[in-house]
């Protein structure tokens, strides 16, 4: 094990995103929109309605449920549509922080919004021509009492504004039945088209005679931050595989001389909403994208430099989850060129993350091929590489636990007469390859040990100090140990190396 102190790590004076703030004036802003519409209104919800991680990480302070909480306060008064694309179901996309397919986390979306005592409404797949996979999913869905409805690829969406602002456009696809004022729509992820799940339902609603309204509860970009902040930047990173690029709202700065931060996917559908506005209302009330928008997170932004510093690290971290898709099969090279490209515009290169730097340099002096770095919240770099007994990251979790519990390094917490039968039983029972135990059955074993030896339990004890460290690999770590480092709450890169 290899400890140094690493200085200048940036000191907090303050939470850096005020979120009892944020609570506050996020619900309020959205009653009032509300009631702007004639108490009804279709809530667009961009990014993750909790679980949300990423804001959590870019905005330290920012509680990974806060749009969640802030919700609640107006439960009794909303509704919750679940949204799909039909394609997304096909390729099995999966949700990179929580390692399952969309279609799975559909299901899991709506238990804990049920847990909560929200109502959950329906389910909506979208992007739907008629695929196999979409209609068994539906079946399934339909089977555990849970409504669906389809909504249809338009051809020429979203710029063919006459077709889709028509009865074989939007008034193709199903209808949704809805009962409460507030009707939030979100999904597993970005691309699933709720934008579009939400005109459709005004389009229809006004074929109905019924009077709604359209708003977009999205965190990023953030509109009132520069084009080129870190915060926003970051986001770029997190959505490279989509296209997604941050822009000056075009319309913002000509109806009120004033710049504000959009993406050129709500440029592209403003045409739409200005069509369909202005069939049913005779003049349409939002004058630019950013006027569609709900989003407060810009005012309780109190730190603005923790904010950057905070930014800058994502993009890094986002540029090796790119790396090791690329390196999978899973993305192009063109995504990870575009998050390259962010680092010379915000200032950065991967030398700035200091566990890259800490294993990068110990895997070259100690010529070890399986080498991890872990950064703890006091600023203390720890490293560990592979041994025949242990993988590099079971090793690293050891190490970083037994500094937290205050207990010496030398202290062999579990014995190798344990061990060794492990690794027997892996090898010659389970037929595995890798005699090294991983992180998780590092884990058990301390379970097993913590019964009765003092040390184990102290051990043990110390992993929520984990939450929020900092881990980097120099090779790419199995799913069993990626898995653990995410149970764990740690953040994670790995070099795109195979072991």
């Amino acid at each position: 094990m290899k400890i140094c102190e690493i200085g200048g790590k940036y000191k907090y004076n303050m939470t850096p995103f005020n979120n009892e703030k944020y609570i506050r004036i996020q619900s309020e802003h959205i009653k009032e929109r509300i009631a702007q519409f004639g108490n009804k209104l279709y809530l667009e919800l961009g990014g993750k309605l909790f679980d949300d991680y990423h804001a959590s990480r870019v905005l330290p302070g920012f509680q990974p449920d806060s749009k969640l909480t802030m919700l609640t306060q107006l439960r009794d008064t909303m509704e919750i549509v679940i949204v799909i694309s039909a394609a997304d179901i096909e390729k099995n996309k999966v949700r990179q922080d929580l390692g399952i397919t969309y279609d799975v986390d559909v299901l899991r979306l709506r238990e804990e919004f049920m847990a909560r005592g929200f109502l959950v409404n329906s389910v909506v797949i979208t992007h739907y021509s008629g695929q196999a996979s979409a209609q068994n999913y539906s079946q399934r869905l339909e089977r555990l009492g849970i409504k669906t409805y389809f909504h249809y690829t338009i051809e020429g969406y979203p710029h063919n504004v006459a077709l889709i602002d028509s009865a074989d456009g939007f008034g193709k696809n199903d209808y949704i039945e809805t009962t409460r004022p507030l009707v939030v729509v979100t999904a597993p992820g970005p691309g699933s088209g709720k934008m579009a799940v939400c005109l459709s339902q005004l389009y229809n609603e006004h074929q109905r005679g019924n009077q709604a309204g359209y708003a977009k509860f999205e965190t990023f970009p953030v509109w009132n931050l520069p084009l080129k902040h870190p915060v926003n930047k970051a986001y770029e990173a997190a959505t490279a595989d989509l296209n997604d690029v941050n822009m000056i709202d075009p319309y913002h700065l000509e109806a009120y001389g004033k710049t504000a931060v959009s993406y050129n996917r709500d440029s592209e559908i403003f045409p739409v909403l200005d069509a369909l506005f202005t069939g049913i209302y005779g003049h349409n009330p939002y004058k630019s994208p950013t006027d569609m928008g709900v989003n407060m997170v810009g005012f309780c932004i109190e730190d603005d430099a923790a904010c950057q510093e905070a930014s800058k690290q994502e993009i890094i971290r986002r540029y090796y989850h790119a790396l090791n898709d690329f390196a999978n099969g899973d993305i192009s090279e063109a995504v990870v060129n575009r998050i390259g490209r962010l680092f010379q515009q915000v200032g950065i290169s991967t030398a700035d993350r200091k566990t890259t730097t800490a294993a990068n340099e110990r895997k070259e002096r100690d010529n070890s091929m399986a080498v991890g770095a872990i950064e703890l919240h006091d600023g203390t770099i720890i490293t560990a590489e592979a041994s025949p007994l242990l993988g590099s990251s079971a090793a690293l979790l050891l190490n970083a636990t037994k500094y937290l519990a205050g207990i010496a390094h030398d202290v062999k917490l579990i014995p190798q007469e344990m061990i060794e039968p492990i690794q027997h039983t892996k090898i010659n029972y389970l037929r595995g390859r890798n005699p090294r135990l991983h992180t998780d059955e590092v884990l058990v074993a301390l379970s097993v040990l913590s019964l009765h030896d003092e040390n184990c339990r102290k051990t043990l004890e110390a992993l929520p100090q984990l939450a929020g460290c900092q881990v980097h690999s120099t090779v790419m770590l199995s799913e069993v140990d990626r898995k653990i480092f995410r149970k764990l709450g740690i953040d994670l890169t790995c070099n795109p190396v195979r072991k």
